[in-house]
């Protein structure tokens, strides 16, 4: 400022005062009238851009730019004055376009939300990324105005700051090239169902940002992990399997070993009387005669001599046939039901097929079913599902072992 005399200074700090309270004022007007007039306005139409525009607050920060123009102008009519005036007005400018701009982006963003693709290609991350590139310009473009330097000349001495920089924005770096990664490769959608127990994340992802990934569990509790987190550890993705149609069962349950025997008397002839096995044991049997007669084989010497049937083999047989019955069991996809390896528990037989209906409850209901009707059939073969002794057991064993010492006594 230039040198003036004290009456002189009291009045100009006088004008300066009023010119800013003129602009705070008018910044008071715009918000509360103008801006509220444009915002009935938006309700009204029926168009959704004003009203997505009115959500992000773009007209709310366009108000800024009122109360800047008048002292930018006004700074004119104080020529002692106008120099500082008009470079604060520079230095608020650039904070205020980043604000616009960056309300703006939301509602780009909000609208490429709505694209049937936009659940494949998420671009928040992206976004986000760019809304700290224009506060970090915002920021720079403020400090040299208000230092009257070059921006460039900032940047340069910024460079040897870099190590320092690299350490305090550390975890943005790491999430901003995992989430290049994770949406190069298509590895997460807003919508897929993923795992990752080490992060307690068991459910939907509803949202991916730059610095996370929420995912809302199946018991509605939310779990935020850190974008590179997941890239640094494993997860598993669920999505292959709603897309192929299929959801897998793979289950056991074991059977009592002692119970497994050779198919024959009135076991043989019962089984013969079931739908699913009746053209199963005709040819079976038939194929097992012919072999034991072609060698010359003498089965009623040892039942140990030739090939047989079990009930245990013929359990299994009945169960892929119930299986392939089934309306809901996908036919061209794996179906078996196989041996695992003996325990001291009992011998494990595993169901390994995929359900039709890959939803949640339908799939459990399904399962459910099956293993229902396969416990329920399991003693109709005479064999025996194994579990460990129970209280109930315990009762009827010694109940029987009382009652057989009763009959001997008496």
């Amino acid at each position: 400022m230039n040198r003036v005399s004290l009456p002189e200074e009291l009045v100009l700090l006088g004008k300066v005062l009023l010119l800013l309270g003129l602009s705070w004022f008018s910044f008071w007007i715009t918000r509360r009238l103008l801006v509220r007039f444009i915002h009935r306005i938006a309700e009204r139409s029926r168009t959704d851009l004003d009203d997505l525009l009115v959500k992000h607050g773009v007209f709310s920060a366009l108000a800024y730019l009122v109360p800047l123009a008048i002292v930018y102008y006004g700074a004119a009519l104080l020529p002692p004055a106008r120099s500082f005036l008009s470079r604060a007005v520079e230095v608020a400018l650039a904070p205020v376009a980043a604000l616009i701009i960056t309300r703006g982006l939301s509602v780009l963003l909000e609208l490429y939300n709505r694209l049937p693709f936009a659940r494949r290609h998420p671009i928040r991350g992206y976004i986000q990324i760019v809304k700290f590139l224009i506060w970090l310009s915002a920021g720079i473009v403020a400090v040299c105005t208000l230092l009257d330097r070059s921006p460039w000349g900032l940047l340069s001495g910024l460079g040897a700051l870099s190590a320092i920089l690299i350490l305090v924005f550390r975890n943005t770096i790491l999430s901003f090239v995992a989430s290049i990664q994770i949406i190069g490769q298509d590895l997460i959608r807003i919508g897929d169902w993923i795992e990752a127990p080490q992060f307690g994340a068991d459910g939907e992802v509803i949202e991916m940002t730059l610095y996370n990934v929420l995912v809302q569990n199946w018991d509605k509790t939310i779990v935020s992990i850190p974008t590179y987190r997941l890239m640094e550890e494993s997860f598993k993705n669920w999505r292959g399997m709603e897309r192929a149609g299929g959801r897998r069962i793979k289950r056991h349950l074991l059977v009592d070993q002692s119970s497994v025997k050779f198919l024959e008397g009135e076991l043989l002839e019962r089984l013969r009387r079931v739908h699913l096995l009746k053209d199963y044991l005709e040819n079976k049997l038939r194929e097992i005669e012919e072999w034991n007669r072609r060698m010359g084989i003498d089965t009623a010497a040892s039942p140990l001599n030739g090939r047989r049937l079990t009930n245990l083999g013929t359990f299994r047989v009945y169960i892929e046939e119930y299986l392939k019955a089934h309306p809901l069991i996908r036919k061209d996809m794996t179906l078996m039901v196989r041996h695992l390896q003996p325990t001291s528990e009992g011998l494990p037989l595993e169901i390994y097929c995929f359900v039709a209906d890959t939803r949640w409850v339908p799939y459990e209901r399904v399962q459910a079913d099956i293993f229902d009707h396969i416990l329920a059939a399991a003693p109709e073969f005479e064999l025996r599902v194994f579990q460990k002794p129970t209280g109930f057991d315990l009762k009827e064993a010694l109940s029987g072992k009382c009652s057989t010492k009763r009959s001997s006594a008496n």
